[in-house]
This record gives C-alpha cells, sequence and structure tokens, in this order.
C-alpha cells in the first residue's frame, strides 16, 4: 500500500516536474477532466493540458512500466540461474536490440514508419535470444552456465557488429542519434506505442506470479526441485523465452536501462524476504517508484540539458551495489554469502520455506 500510494505520488510529480512547471492541483484537475470525472470548466490553458496528457504522462507511464518489468524479469533471473549478479539483459538481448536499432538509424530504414526503430530493437532482440538458445542447447538439454556463456557471447559479437556498423556511418548525428538510443531513454514515446510494454509487462508479472512457488522451489537446488515435482530443465526452458521476451519489448521501447533489475530485487529481499509470492509485486511497484523518479532527475539535474535515464540508475546503481558485496562480505567473511537472506522465512511462512543458497562461482 505504500509502495503503491508512493507511485501514484511520483506521477502526479513526473507530470508536474519539467521546464514548465504544473502545479500538482492543476495535474490532478487536468487528469480528472481527461478522464471525465470532472466536468467543469477547465482553470488551466490548452497548452499546460498537451504537456501533462500528450508529452509527460505518457513518459511517466513508460518509467513505472520499463522500471516493474526491469525489476520484476531481474528478480526471476536471479532464481533462475542462482546467481545474485543476474540482471534482465544478461542474456544478450540488450545487444540485440541495439543492433536492430543501429540498423535503422544508420540504413535510414522506414518500413512501419514511427514503429521502425521499436519494431527492428525488438526483431533483433528476438533474433538473439533464438541464437542463444540454439547455441546453448546440447543433447537436447540446456544449463544455465552453458546459457549465460552463449549470452555473453552473443552478446560481444552483436556489440562489435554495432559498433562496425556506427563506424561505416558517414554522418556524426548517427552516432548521436545511436548514442542517444543506447544510454536509456524515456523520450519521444507516444500514446500509440505505450500499449506494447504495458502489455507485455503486465502478462510477464502475471505469469511469474502464477509460477512463485516454482522459484522459491529452484532456489532450494535442482535436485530438491525434481524431487518436489518440478521440471527444472522445461521449467527454466520456458521462463528463460518469457522474460527475454519482455526484456526485448522493454528494450525496445525505452533503450537499454541498466541496473534497475540488478539492484531493486536485492534492495525488496532486505524488506519482504526471499519469498517470490512477496518478492515479485513489491519488486514491480519499487522498480516502477524508481525509475519515475530517476526520469524526473534527469529532465532536472542539468536542466534545460536531459541527462540519458540510464546514465542516472548506473551512477546510482553502480556504487550502491559494490556497497552492498563489500557488506554482504564482511558479514559473511569465511563462511560464504548466503542468498536469500536467511531470515527470509521468519516473515510470514512460503510455500515451501526456501532455504539459504549459497551460489557456487565455479559451476
Amino acid at each position: 500500500m505504500a509502495l503503491g500510494t508512493a507511485l501514484v505520488l511520483s506521477a502526479v510529480a513526473g507530470m508536474a516536474v519539467g521546464s514548465v512547471r504544473v502545479p500538482p492541483g492543476e495535474v490532478w484537475g487536468i487528469v480528472a477532466h481527461a478522464l471525465g470525472l470532472d466536468r467543469s470548466e477547465p482553470s488551466w490553458s490548452r497548452a499546460r493540458e498537451t504537456i501533462v496528457l500528450d508529452v509527460r504522462a505518457p513518459r511517466v507511464l513508460l518509467g513505472a512500466v520499463t522500471g516493474a518489468g526491469l525489476a520484476v524479469v531481474g528478480a526471476a533471473m536471479q532464481a533462475l540461474v542462482r546467481n545474485p549478479l543476474a540482471e534482465p539483459y544478461l542474456l544478450g538481448v540488450s545487444s540485440g536490440a541495439s543492433l536492430g536499432a543501429v540498423t535503422v538509424i544508420v540504413f535510414g530504414v522506414s518500413l512501419f514508419g514511427p514503429l521502425s526503430l521499436s519494431a527492428a530493437a525488438f526483431a533483433g532482440a528476438l533474433l538473439t535470444l533464438l541464437l542463444v538458445y540454439t547455441t546453448a542447447r546440447t543433447g537436447g538439454r540446456i544449463t544455465p552456465v552453458r546459457l549465460v556463456l552463449a549470452g555473453v557471447a552473443c552478446g560481444a559479437v552483436l556489440t562489435a557488429v554495432t559498433h562496425l556498423l556506427l563506424l561505416a556511418g558517414d554522418r556524426g548525428n548517427q552516432a548521436r542519434a545511436v548514442l542517444a538510443w543506447t544510454l536509456g531513454g524515456l523520450g519521444g514515446v507516444r500514446w500509440g506505442t505505450l500499449w506494447l510494454p504495458g502489455a507485455a509487462v503486465l502478462l510477464g508479472i502475471g505469469v511469474l506470479l502464477t509460477r512463485a512457488r516454482s522459484l522459491n522451489l529452484l532456489l532450494a537446488g535442482e535436485e530438491s526441485a525434481t524431487t518436489l515435482g518440478l521440471d527444472v530443465g522445461r521449467f527454466r526452458a520456458r521462463m528463460f523465452v518469457l522474460l527475454s521476451l519482455v526484456t526485448g519489448v522493454l528494450v525496445a521501447a525505452a533503450g537499454p536501462i541498466g541496473f534497475v533489475g540488478l539492484i531493486l530485487p536485492h534492495v525488496v529481499r532486505l524488506f519482504v524476504g526471499g519469498d517470490h509470492r512477496r518478492v515479485l509485486p513489491t519488486a514491480a511497484l519499487a522498480g516502477a517508484v524508481f525509475l519515475v523518479w530517476a526520469d524526473i532527475a534527469a529532465r532536472t539535474v542539468a536542466a534545460p540539458m536531459e541527462i540519458p535515464v540510464g546514465v542516472l540508475t548506473a551512477l546510482c546503481g553502480g556504487p550502491f551495489f559494490l556497497w552492498l558485496m563489500r557488506r554482504d562480505a564482511g558479514r559473511d567473511a569465511g563462511r560464504g554469502v548466503a542468498w536469500p537472506p536467511p531470515n527470509s522465512s521468519s516473515r510470514g511462512s512460503p510455500s515451501p520455506p526456501v532455504p539459504a543458497v549459497s551460489y557456487e562461482t565455479s559451476r
């Protein structure tokens, strides 16, 4: 409830703050009038209504959707590969999306009009997913180690091709457009393009919530999960496909915004424990609030210049994660790092109880 209230207030702040400041009360009035909840005569100018409804509202909603999606995907990915350093871009999906977007920018492809860049980014993410799975599949099985290694290798190759295309371009504005996109940003979104990431995130969160118990079982170890009736191989394959598709849609909409899916799951687990029935919805709300405020900061810190939101998330997330690693290393020196937190089962009664799991870097 606290995070839901914070998200509503954050959305209002996101629509109020900018180069043209709109009082929060006026924002409420504009939104209520647009929804048909207030039929009184408007007391604001048409220009302010356009700024709030057509420019800032889609941007705030995209930030909330992207933050929620990346946080949930990160939490699920960390459970699937049993590695606290896992994040949504682990399988090279962002590199494939970047290659698709750069191809559109460099060659001026406009097959789908204004949606050409997003369509190319999504197609690149999907093709990368197929390539990674084909590479990692051996003997009919896919292990997390092979999948991660295939993702890293494919991501490196696709990044090299992206840089080659950029160097082959003969106009300087192409380099600026590519750099702006690869740093991540929420500008330029319109209502007509917002439905796809919203639908993808809602579908992904819904499916993951129905499989929260399976994610809890997987944290107990593959042998324990198999004993309790979980087909680990099939479950992992299906979840990786789902997470990669959601990530591809989000990258196509907002570019690769890093650290949201890496940091927020850890922060959430400090408050609600390791049970994914609580982690997933809490991570979604926390990620939405975080990215909305990150976008507000990106628009105001260096105004009138706008900082790419991906730069701010990296500046916030990198030091925080280093601090988190140092703190855990000092606490668990000599006995290994336990994750999820050993006291996670004390906040309710997960079904089944989730034991502390030590990640083995040698796997």
